[in-house]
């Protein structure tokens, strides 16, 4: 065992993984990025020298149990999960019905069933007290999409709001936080295959109050925080980051 925190991150090898595995790095945890694709792991690990990889695919069971296998064998201990792992391909209710479940099946077992793998892959390795589960979510799970045509991936983002506070109601005991970050239209990623053109962006800073869109540094600074000792009495959280474009909720 080591008094430095082990954090792992899916999906860390891009966008809000990336953020996030370089902010929780800072903060002087040892990190372990997670993905199916080995080269943007290692561009990654290359570019911040001590961030550890470990190729997985959540949807996997033996592929998650053989990762957290190896990072247990290699630190010997976990303090951090980060659920980030996920994908949107799109749905539209007027999709044929082999298309859609196609699609439902595989955004289903990235965004949710992954997340359910990983916490519970992980739990029984967690420091206790003191141990993290942060699931990364999407407005989407709010609001359906901004524009339509996400049946899977809005319902399994709602979902992931659900294990959040059932891991919350049976992990608390163990001193073990489960919290869930919302982020709303978040840029300088590619998650959407791309660069969104500037009037999508222009069309959702309009109505943000903060008048602008996110970046991956302004979750990343959210999840680092619910990893912190200042943490310690945060639970069962659906923590929006959206810059005012919904709350409330």
């Amino acid at each position: 065992m080591t008094e430095q925190k082990v954090a792992i991150i899916s999906g860390g090898g891009s966008g809000i993984g990336k953020a996030i595995a370089l902010a929780l790095a800072e903060q002087g945890c040892q990190v372990v990025i997670m993905g199916r694709s080995a080269e943007p792991l290692g561009a990654v690990a290359q570019a911040q020298p001590g961030i550890a990889v470990q190729q997985v695919d959540v949807s996997q069971r033996r592929s998650v149990a053989n990762a957290i296998e190896a990072v247990v064998e290699q630190f010997g201990q976990i303090d951090v999960l980060v659920n980030n792992a996920g994908f949107i391909e799109g749905i539209a209710a007027t999709a044929p019905l082999d298309e859609a479940e196609a699609i439902w099946e595989r955004e289903m077992a990235s965004n949710l069933k992954g997340a359910f793998l990983m916490a519970v892959a992980v739990a029984p390795q967690l420091t206790r007290p003191g141990g993290r589960i942060i699931n990364i979510s999407s407005i989407a799970a709010y609001t359906g999409g901004s524009r339509g045509g996400v049946l899977g991936y809005a319902a399994a983002k709602a979902g992931l709001h659900g294990l959040t506070v059932a891991l919350a109601r049976d992990l608390g005991s163990g001193g073990i936080c489960v919290n869930a970050v919302v982020p709303g239209l978040i840029t300088g990623t590619n998650f959407f295959g791309g660069p969104l053109p500037d009037e999508r962006v222009t069309w959702v800073a309009e109505q943000v109050p903060l008048g602008r869109a996110g970046q991956p540094n302004d979750v990343a600074a959210v999840v680092a925080f619910l990893a912190s000792e200042g943490a310690s009495y945060i639970t069962g959280e659906i923590i929006n980051v959206n810059g005012g474009w919904l709350f409330g909720r």
